[in-house]
């Protein structure tokens, strides 16, 4: 007969064999977390050479260089005429003969509008026929005085009839000078209801109608003189400071398509209390297309400075301090910009900057936000910044 063996044995052999199925449960867990660690490993690596490298056009990047800046001071304002004019009423009355409108031109002295005269005209010969009157009182205190002169003479009479008669003839005459004075003025009053043009030009504005009765300094017409032109703008006082008389401007003026030389004519010796500004004015040329009231907006050229510079579109300030995507060892790098001299190259604004040597490759702003970092390649070779 078989001898049964006991029950530790069997324990024994049970527990050998749960440890052995630990070990192994164990070493296949960490045989995986391994194989996950190493696969995430290389999909990271993979990624990475993945990540693509950007490809720039020669005109996506501009190499710095020294170069002369043009500075200048901007303006702005509206393009006025030398020369206007407001005709207005002198005598109050009813328009007559309004035959001008806008756009018509006009010669100085050119009759232009007439206000009824009818009462003017018998104004003028109610005091023409006061001062015949005066003038014949005058004649008759003149021979009276003349005759008690002679008398006196004689003994006739005394002298204090002469006396009577000089404060006559005195008075006669005074009255006459004031009868004249009337005259003038009735003709005066006269002269007013016919308007004409102070200057020659053209009409810009019409503002009654025939028929219309006006008061005194009622506008009737606004004119503008076309051969000379001003333009009025307000500068900051630090600006003025560099503004000189004669300095020339480019300015770009609405509805031209060439830009318009200007000359400084004038700087107003005052600040403008409201605005704290001070006004300089610019003597315009009278082009084709000018008009009055046409806005204009431009630069004053003030003087030059030799820098290196970067256009001011490739400045970037989406960032608390302006920066500039600089090309370096094959990478973008953002580098701030420190405050720097402004100015033109051309028609092109640049700005002058400190810690960018010579041949410096940047990024112009056509190409865009490029992440710091971002791996890039040239084309071909980058353009110099002009």
């Amino acid at each position: 007969m078989t001898s049964r063996r006991p029950l530790s044995f069997w324990i024994k052999w049970l527990l050998l064999i749960a440890l052995v199925l630990g070990i192994a449960l164990g070493v296949t867990r960490a045989l995986g977390k391994r194989k996950a660690t190493s696969e995430a490993a290389r999909a990271t690596a993979e990624s990475l050479q993945k990540t693509p490298t950007y490809t720039l056009s020669s005109t996506d990047v501009v190499t710095v260089q020294s170069i002369e800046l043009t500075q200048t001071v901007a303006l702005s304002g509206s393009v006025d005429a030398l020369q206007t004019a407001a005709i207005k009423a002198r005598t109050a009355g009813e328009i007559q003969g309004l035959s001008k409108r806008e756009g018509d031109p006009v010669k100085a002295g050119e009759v232009v509008a007439r206000i009824d005269s009818t009462e003017a005209q018998a104004r003028v010969r109610q005091t023409a026929r006061q001062a015949e009157s005066a003038q014949a009182q005058v004649a008759i205190a003149k021979r009276t005085f003349d005759n008690n002169q002679a008398l006196v003479r004689q003994g006739f009479i005394s002298s204090t009839a002469l006396d009577t008669a000089t404060a006559n003839l005195s008075s006669a005459e005074a009255t006459h000078q004031a009868a004249l004075a009337a005259l003038d003025i009735a003709r005066k009053s006269l002269a007013d209801t016919t308007l004409r043009s102070p200057l020659t030009g053209q009409i810009s504005a019409r503002l009654v109608q025939n028929g219309e009765r006006v008061a005194i300094d009622t506008r009737v017409f606004d004119v503008v003189d076309l051969t000379g032109f001003e333009l009025e703008a307000a500068i900051a006082p630090a600006d003025a400071v560099a503004v000189k008389v004669g300095q020339t401007a480019r300015l770009t003026v609405e509805g031209l398509s060439e830009p318009v030389q200007a000359t400084v004519a004038r700087i107003n010796p005052s600040v403008q209390a409201a605005s704290r500004s001070v006004l300089v004015y610019l003597r315009v040329p009278a082009l084709p297309g000018m008009r009055q009231g046409l806005f204009a907006q431009g630069h004053i050229v003030i003087g030059g400075v030799t820098a290196l510079a970067v256009p001011v579109s490739a400045v970037r300030n989406d960032k608390p301090q302006p920066y500039v995507q600089v090309v370096r060892e094959g990478a973008v790098v953002h580098v701030p910009l420190q405050p720097g001299a402004t100015g033109l190259k051309g028609t092109e604004p640049m700005r002058a900057v400190e810690g960018l040597p010579a041949g410096t490759q940047l990024l112009r702003a056509q190409a865009g936000l490029i992440r710091e970092g971002t791996a890039v390649r040239l084309s071909a070779p980058a353009t110099v910044s002009n």
